[in-house]
């Protein structure tokens, strides 16, 4: 073979080695250009907990979805966090709080109060409304406030807002509490109960309390509203060490109080602007 065939055969060679290294090198940079995009858009999940009530904040609706004031709140948070994929869970009430100490929660809401023993284990986000409770009575009744509780008696759900704000009533008044009764039982039950007169009040949304007696023929009860700022505010709460979710978290319901979703959401679901005004937006722990 002459020298310059054997130049040219070398040239072919050199030539189809760099076509050969070219491709791999290309190949390479675009499954590590893939990869780098995936890891960008790889989200965490995690997981929110509700029992589904007291409706309008949670509830589901006519096609069993979930829907009312605080899980729209939560889903318009989640909207605008990339880095997090959420996923819902509707349980037992007491099953929330055990979800959240297992971390098979990272997340819960359900009209859910502040208390001091709450917040030794949970963490809270900034408060996303004021509950718009009132007080029902029986129509005879000489209550015309909560300054006329002592003395007088209610049914509560163990561990709601109500039940809270009532504890809480008896802790500054021990000489003179209210009767503080715990149930189980339904508002519907509970408010037939005090159409009979079996009880002296109940704190409960205005609304949805006159629709029920409505829907009941509860023709014994009348509504009593309460001050502004004697209603308690709901949060969001989270379990321990998810402090950059919180932070995500809150981060975003500032926003959606300022831009005005929460006003929009609160009007539609609890019927007028419970929205905390913007300097009560602190997280209490």
């Amino acid at each position: 073979m002459t020298l310059k065939k054997i130049l040219g055969v070398t040239s072919l060679t050199l030539a189809a080695s760099l076509l050969v290294a070219c491709g791999s090198n290309a190949s390479k940079d675009k499954e590590a250009s893939s990869a780098s995009s995936e890891a960008k858009t790889e989200k965490t999940k995690v997981y929110l907990a509700t029992n589904a009530s007291p409706k309008p904040f949670n509830y589901e609706d006519e096609n069993g979805e979930l829907t009312g004031y605080e899980f729209e709140v939560v889903k318009a948070v989640f909207e605008g966090l990339d880095q997090y994929e959420l996923e819902y869970e509707v349980t037992e009430w007491s099953s929330i709080f055990a979800g959240l100490d297992s971390d098979r929660y990272q997340l819960a809401i359900n009209n859910i109060s502040y208390t001091d023993e709450r917040a030794e284990k949970y963490l809270y986000s900034v408060p996303t409304a004021s509950n718009p409770l009132s007080m029902i009575v029986p129509k005879n009744s000489d209550i015309s406030g909560l300054d006329d509780i002592a003395g007088k008696s209610t049914e509560v759900v163990q561990g709601t807002t109500t039940a809270t704000q009532l504890e809480k009533y008896n802790e500054e008044n021990p000489d003179n509490p209210t009767v503080i009764n715990y149930t189980r039982d339904s508002i519907q039950a509970i408010l037939n109960r005090l159409n009979d007169e079996q009880h002296d009040y109940k704190l409960f949304e205005g609304i949805v309390a006159q629709t029920i007696a409505e829907d009941q023929g509860l023709d014994n009860l009348k509504v009593i509203d309460i001050p502004a700022d004697k209603r308690p505010l709901i949060y969001i709460i989270f379990a321990a060490g998810q402090e950059d979710l919180r932070e995500a978290v809150n981060a975003r319901l500032k926003e959606l109080e300022a831009d005005g979703t929460l006003a929009k959401l609160s009007e539609k679901y609890l019927g007028g602007n419970f929205v905390p005004a913007t300097d009560e937006l602190v997280a209490p722990n």
